[in-house]
């Protein structure tokens, strides 16, 4: 039975190409850097954000708490948007792996303002932590996708003070395709980037940490330390290689059909659409429990064989991407048509 799966762009299937490469993989023991497949994705994945090495990891916050492992000292403090996946869906592992504490910033849309960021780099007194790390996030999870120009002025300020930045770039290349600007152009803005194979791209699992060579070993033995050491992995990678070489360039569409699913939603009545955050693949709209209750609409649209998340914050959030063509968003659109008359 075939649903269609608005709930995330973590959702999609490995390609029939894919599953032939995971069938056909080469593979050797990864913990001793012999399996080919993973090596040959690490160097892909590098060059795709042109830094000096890459590292295969399990999942996105994998990659994410691995980076602040690696940049950071106990005790240290990072500046963080109080909105972004490390703080918000990440269950406090920052405090719990690298004994670190979060300070978190306003944003706007995802956003952190590079005059917030200056003010809150902690000055050299004793009875202040170290800012050990500047985190940014692009694309953001709001659905938004943060300015070069920020981010850009974001590093700027960061190099003054000699800090790292890491980005959270699980959807970079959904940034770098709505920004109309090659990837390695967004990671040339951060020290360390984490992105996913599994988000939009079809990978069954799996995300890359890229940055320079030094840091890359030191937290491929981190990576050991907090599990991370798969063995024969080169299944995986198989699926991962494809993602890169062959489904960046596709999330055009899934942008696009994000923005008809929008446009469609907005014309019924009720319904209030986040237009201001509809950069990626992502559509954020309001609908009051006077027009149908929550718990209707998720029961009623898996009988009709769409599977959708309730409200976080009060917002609906439905997600495009290769599963979900602009056929299934009008069947979508015609049974909700029908639920709210």
């Amino acid at each position: 039975m075939k649903f269609i799966d608005l709930r995330s762009d973590t959702v999609t299937m490995p390609t029939d190409e894919m599953r032939q490469a995971i069938a056909n993989a080469e593979v050797g023991d990864d913990v001793y850097q012999d399996d080919p497949t993973v090596n040959k994705l690490e160097k892909i994945a590098a060059e795709k954000v042109g830094k000096e090495a890459a590292l295969f990891v399990p999942s996105g916050t994998f990659g994410n708490q691995l980076a602040i492992m690696t940049h950071t000292r106990r005790g240290n403090e990072v500046i963080v948007g109080k909105n972004n996946h490390i703080v918000v869906h990440e269950v406090g592992a920052s405090a719990v792996i690298s004994g670190v504490q979060l300070r978190t910033l306003e944003t706007v849309n995802g956003v952190m303002s590079p005059k917030d960021v200056l003010k809150a780099i902690r000055s050299d007194d004793i009875h202040e932590p170290e800012t050990g790390l500047i985190c940014v996030e692009n694309a953001h999870g709001c659905g938004a996708v943060v300015p070069l120009s920020i981010l850009k002025e974001i590093k700027e300020i960061a190099e003054n003070h000699s800090i790292p930045v890491h980005m959270d770039g699980a959807r970079i290349f959904n940034a770098a395709i709505s920004s109309g600007v090659n990837a390695k152009e967004i990671a040339a803005c951060c020290d360390s980037v984490m992105f996913c194979l599994s988000k939009g791209l079809a990978a069954p699992a799996g995300s890359m940490v890229a940055g320079s060579k030094e840091f890359i070993d030191r937290a491929r033995k981190n990576r050991k330390l907090m599990g991370g050491g798969m063995r024969q992995i080169g299944i995986l990678a198989a699926a991962g290689i494809i993602a890169l070489e062959k489904m960046t360039d596709r999330l055009v569409e899934d942008h696009e059909n994000a923005k008809y699913l929008a446009e469609e939603l907005s014309k019924l009545p009720g319904v209030k659409v986040k237009r201001d955050r509809l950069d990626i693949d992502m559509v954020f709209f309001e609908m009051g429990e006077d027009v149908i209750k929550e718990s209707v609409l998720v029961k009623k649209f898996y009988e009709k064989n769409i599977k959708i998340n309730g409200t976080e914050d009060g917002e609906y959030r439905f997600v495009t991407h290769i599963g979900v063509s602009k056929e299934d968003i009008d069947y979508v659109i015609n049974c909700m048509k029908e639920l709210i008359k």
